[in-house]
């Protein structure tokens, strides 16, 4: 490519890659130093935990002098997920392909390895050696080159059993357990951008349902076409075949044995606290990210086919439809000079409301009608009310899931209509949508059914509501009720 090729397509990065435009933000540092914090035990946070987290952070740093921002933290937060540095996804804010991206960069300008290390040659030259035995279509070759392998394992085995016990040197060690490390850091990456082609695979459908004009059947192939073209993509691919090899229980338990056994040896001094941590928790972090990618894309298809089964896409393709005749004529007044003024026989159907032009229109003021004179002066109090305190009693939801859990160990499977049968709900809706959430946040089996309950609330009151039929189950429920997202 060309100095002038090169040169756009840089510089095209530099606007629009969400990557580059966090690096040369304003408060970069502040921003990366946050998100790195956020997430550097979990990598899923609620968004409410996250904003009071970032005003406590705020404030400090006022304090400090080293961020002098009159910002708050829920405007931040939100300016960050339209930039593309965090997504939030069910009140659960994560980081994306770019905020990922630009964390490893930064961390790699101090973890910076050698890459002309012994370690890092010999894992080349394996991966080579592998790859032409896998594609050698000269039988006789790759029967050559595994026989080679082969003796090469058994010398190994023999010095053994002679007593001869080759050992690293500290160097070699360090270059071997850093090696590791950088491999393994490595293995995450993937995660992200296979959510960021999920998400771009569920905007291209919803676009083409709404700009071409084909039968629900042919769209729901299309959806299917896309979900196979989605696993053949290169993150695609790597997270399949990353996913089998997880779901292998052997392959994975001696993993986790050996990862142990690394970290117990006198190599793992030359890791860094952060770094060991990250490899005693690997195999629960890998589990972890694998389950949040399948889960996306089985809601994306989900949301897709109910979109499609709703109709709500014909009625999208109406809609857009007139706001494109509507912008035609917007382009045509323009083009035509139309004076904004001129009078016109429009009346709308809406109550009694007249205009002769769009500049007559005039908005209710909100302080119009305010009566001043009506209004009593009331001295402030110290002490709260009993009202007050009244008002602030409200369901605790992890108290719930508790006893949850406890009558479930009793007696299960339930339902919701079940338990709250057992134990009868006198907090009224506020403690019903506890039950519910409780539910959803354990992933409880939901049936095709709807259930009727009858519950009293704080006065007294007798209500009656319909829910969706959650089956649960105490196998659900984590060994400290805390890990729950209530």
């Amino acid at each position: 490519m060309s100095f002038q090729g090169l040169s756009a397509k840089y510089r095209r990065l530099y606007q629009e890659h969400a990557g580059w435009r966090l690096m040369r933000a304003d408060n970069a540092p502040h921003i990366m130093a946050f998100i790195s914090d956020l997430f550097s035990e979990r990598s899923e946070v609620p968004y409410n935990r996250a904003k009071l987290l970032l005003e406590a952070q705020i404030e400090h740093s006022r304090n400090l002098g080293i961020w002098e921002t009159q910002t708050n933290a829920t405007t931040y937060l939100n300016q960050w997920i339209a930039q593309g540095w965090l997504r939030e996804l069910d009140d659960l804010l994560t980081k994306t392909d770019a905020t990922e991206m630009v964390i490893r960069f930064c961390r790699g300008l101090e973890e910076r390895s050698i890459g002309v290390s012994a370690s890092h040659l010999r894992i080349v030259q394996e991966a080579v050696r592998d790859f032409v035995v896998v594609t050698n279509e000269d039988t006789d070759s790759r029967v050559k080159l595994l026989e080679e392998k082969k003796a090469a394992i058994q010398r190994q085995i023999d010095d053994l059993q002679a007593g001869v016990v080759h050992t690293l040197s500290d160097n070699e060690q360090r270059e071997y357990i850093r090696e590791i490390y950088q491999l393994a850091s490595q293995l995450t990456g993937d995660f992200r951008l296979l959510e960021e082609q999920i998400r771009k695979l569920d905007k291209d459908i919803r676009i083409q349902m709404i700009d071409d004009a084909t039968s629900r059947g042919n769209l729901l192939n299309e959806v299917m076409k896309q979900e196979n073209v989605l696993s053949e993509t290169e993150a695609g691919s790597a997270f399949e075949g990353f996913f089998q090899l997880l779901c292998d229980y052997n392959r994975v338990t001696e993993f986790r044995e050996q990862l142990q056994y690394v970290l117990q040896t006198p190599a793992a001094k030359h890791l860094s606290l952060h770094q060991r941590q990250f490899l005693a928790d690997l195999i629960a972090e890998l589990s972890r990210e694998s389950e949040r990618v399948l889960r996306i894309r089985r809601r994306t298809e989900q949301e897709l086919r109910a979109y499609i089964e709703s109709g709500a896409m014909s009625e999208n393709r109406t809609v857009g439809k007139l706001i494109n005749k509507l912008e035609q004529l917007a382009v045509t007044l323009r083009n035509e000079e139309c004076n904004l003024k001129s009078n016109t026989s429009l009346s709308l159907s809406v109550g009694k409301i007249e205009l002769s032009s769009p500049d007559s229109i005039r908005l209710k003021q909100p302080d119009e009608r305010l009566q001043m004179g009506l209004t009593t002066p009331h001295i402030n109090s110290r002490e709260p009310s009993v009202k007050m305190l009244a008002s602030l009693n409200s369901v605790k939801v992890q108290e719930v899931a508790i006893k949850v859990k406890s009558m479930l160990m009793q007696n299960s499977p339930q339902t919701i209509s079940q338990l709250i049968h057992q134990l009868p709900i006198s907090e009224g809706l506020e403690e019903l949508v506890a039950y519910i959430r409780i539910a959803r946040a354990v992933k409880a089996t939901e049936l095709a059914s709807v259930e009727e309950v009858i519950i009293n609330d704080n006065q007294g009151n007798m209500l009656r509501a319909s829910i969706p039929t959650m089956l649960l189950t105490p196998s659900l429920f984590p060994e400290n009720i805390e890990d729950l997202s209530l």
